[in-house]
């Protein structure tokens, strides 16, 4: 069985990252995504929340490609989690040159600590490329329309944040 981790804090879960996972499922026979616990980025979503949305949003996905998405909050090390769910191949999505040279140093790192286990890089679809959770949140604080950068339920979410 093919085992992918396809890791992230996804705070909030983008159209973007959906892209990404829609894509890694013809992949794999077993997509993982593994929710970065990550306290020093201070969330807006609780780890909860978080998980829930992207069960919604991804689990269907694996379903229509005949793949099983299973959502994995983790807190360690990368490397770590992808042995303990005996992931094969780390999935990273791409969106601009500066999303490389920070990927290439964390590949470097990984396969120091474990040469067995892969690193796939998926470029964003061009109408993604520009969506980062971070604009989203921000753009979302400040009552702008995030329709175009995630799903219903997420924008949904942002909103009752916001209030």
């Amino acid at each position: 069985m093919r085992i992918g981790l396809y890791p992230g804090t996804f705070d909030p879960v983008t159209e973007g990252h959906i892209d990404i996972i829609r894509r890694a499922c013809s992949l794999v026979d077993r997509l993982v995504i593994g929710v970065a616990i990550n306290r020093d980025k201070g969330p807006l979503f609780s780890l909860e929340e978080r998980v829930e949305m992207i069960k919604a949003e991804c689990v269907p996905l694996g379903k229509e490609h005949g793949t099983e998405v299973v959502v994995h909050p983790f807190e360690n090390l990368l490397i770590d989690c992808a042995r303990d769910v005996n992931a094969t191949v780390i999935i990273r999505g791409l969106r601009a040159v500066a999303d490389f040279e920070y990927e290439f140093q964390m590949v470097g790192m990984n396969r120091a600590m474990d040469h067995s286990i892969e690193t796939v890089f998926l470029m964003a679809d061009a109408k993604n490329q520009a969506i980062a959770s971070k604009l989203v949140k921000e753009i979302s604080r400040l009552g702008g329309d995030v329709a175009k950068f995630v799903p219903p339920s997420v924008k949904a979410a942002l909103d009752e944040k916001r209030k």
